[in-house]
């Protein structure tokens, strides 16, 4: 059975390297340093992976953040998995929790976590099952 968390988070991106550009197609690092609100109440770091091409609106990236902090109570830490792409503005995003890597009271987490940016905020909704 499945639980949703929802509520907001703030996001900061650094750059880690000079991008590399190749034909137009640049390849970025970057830190990610998050700060959940709501029913996931955490702190996420992370590493992102990106690739900006010539075209407007096409782009993709890769990320493996780690979640440190309480979800509806319990206390722990999961790691994330990112996967997006932009296809001249279509986006496809794919968010879900690394198998096994719950620990604490969220060992055994897994899960789908969806954004939604709404006048610069961004919001999530977090569907997870815990054993």
């Amino acid at each position: 059975m499945s639980t949703v968390a929802k509520g907001m988070f703030t996001v900061e991106m650094k750059p880690q390297a000079e991008p590399g550009t190749v034909d137009g197609v640049s390849l970025g690092r970057m830190s990610l340093d998050k700060q959940f609100e709501g029913d996931l109440v955490a702190t996420g770091k992370g590493e992102m992976l990106t690739a900006l091409t010539p075209t407007k609106g096409s782009a993709g990236y890769v990320a493996i953040e780690r979640v440190a902090g309480t979800l509806q109570g319990r206390s722990g830490s999961f790691v994330f998995q990112h996967s997006g792409t932009m296809d001249q503005g279509a986006q496809r995003l794919s968010i879900t929790v690394v198998p096994d890597s719950g620990t604490g009271a969220l060992a055994g987490i897994s899960g789908v976590f969806k954004i939604n940016i709404t006048e610069g905020k961004h919001f999530y909704e977090f569907e997870y099952s815990l054993p």
